[in-house]
This record gives structure tokens, sequence and C-alpha cells, in this order.
């Protein structure tokens, strides 16, 4: 029988540490080229039921910047997988595929892929009740689409731009 592809662990608090070992590294061979990096996806989200990998956001001043971490990203375990619907940001891997323990989403720095994806991260940390709404509807669809990632991904995403223009709405009116 096939292994699930869409498997939620419950929290765990080393996911915090994983990130800070996975940043260290990051920097150490990227430098300065990295304008900002950041913990984002449901592991950084403290009590939220997660596919145990780190999500990890880098952001630069120009994707064109990209090709040239490939070749130093690849010494830490990290590989460069071409991803054409992702046209704001470029995708690394570090694991086997669907076996991956982080990934690497590099994309411009304060654009909308960076604001983005701090506007729901944080959001979640700071609305615990539309965590739990998020955790159930993952759960939900971790069950009905367990052996298709892509469209447990598909289907997380009207929630997930919802709170985005939530977010984004309060951020405003404050």
């Amino acid at each position: 029988m096939d292994k699930p592809t869409v498997h939620l662990s419950v929290y765990n608090p080393n996911w915090e540490k994983e990130y800070q070992y996975e940043k260290n590294r990051i920097l150490n061979v990227l430098g300065d080229t990295v304008l900002g990096i950041e913990h984002i996806g449901s592991t950084s989200i403290m009590g939220l039921d997660a596919k145990p990998i780190i999500d990890i956001m880098a952001g630069v001043q120009d994707l064109a910047e990209v090709s040239d971490f490939i070749k130093p990203l690849s010494e830490i375990e990290y590989e460069y997988v071409p991803k054409p619907e992702f046209k704001d940001r470029r995708f690394f891997r570090k694991g086997l595929w669907g076996q991956g323990t982080c990934h690497l989403h590099i994309c411009e720095f304060n654009r909308s892929e960076w604001i983005e994806k701090l506007l729901f991260r944080d959001y979640l940390r700071l609305h615990p009740k539309v965590a739990e709404e998020y955790a159930i509807l993952k759960k939900e669809l971790a069950s009905k689409y367990k052996f298709d990632r892509p469209t447990y991904t598909k289907r997380k995403e009207p929630f997930i731009k919802t709170i985005i223009e939530i977010a984004r709405h309060e951020l405003h009116s404050i």
C-alpha cells in the first residue's frame, strides 16, 4: 500500500530549534545576499499540527541571484526544484522527494510573496481561534487527500487568501 503523502504531526517544540539550525547553515553559505530569513508555515505556529517539514523563507534583492545559490545550497543538502508555477519565488528541498525535512522558499525581500507569507503566519500567531480553524481544515483535508498532496495544498488556498486579506485590512486600519 502506498504511504500517504500528507501526514500531519502534533506540534513539536523542537521545530523552532530545527529552524534556527537550518537558518544558520543557510546564512553561512549565502551570507549577506540574504536580506531576511523567516520561519514560516505551520511548523512556525505554536500548537499547530503540521506536516513535519520546516518551511523557511529567505528574502533577496532580486530573484535573478538565485541561480548563484544552487551550488552553495547543494553543499548543505538543499536541492533546487524548478517549479514553473511559482512565479515570485524559487524552491529548494532538503531530503528525498516526498520525504523532505525542510523547504526553502526564496523570494524578493519585502515584495508581495514575502509580505503575504508573514501576514498569514503572524495573524495565526496572534489569533489562536483562527489557528484552530485552520488546524481543523488541515485535518479534514489531510484525511480526505492523504495521497494527493497537490490537492490538499490547493484546497487550503481559499482559507489562506481570506486570512491574508483580513490581516492586510486590520493592518491598515490600525
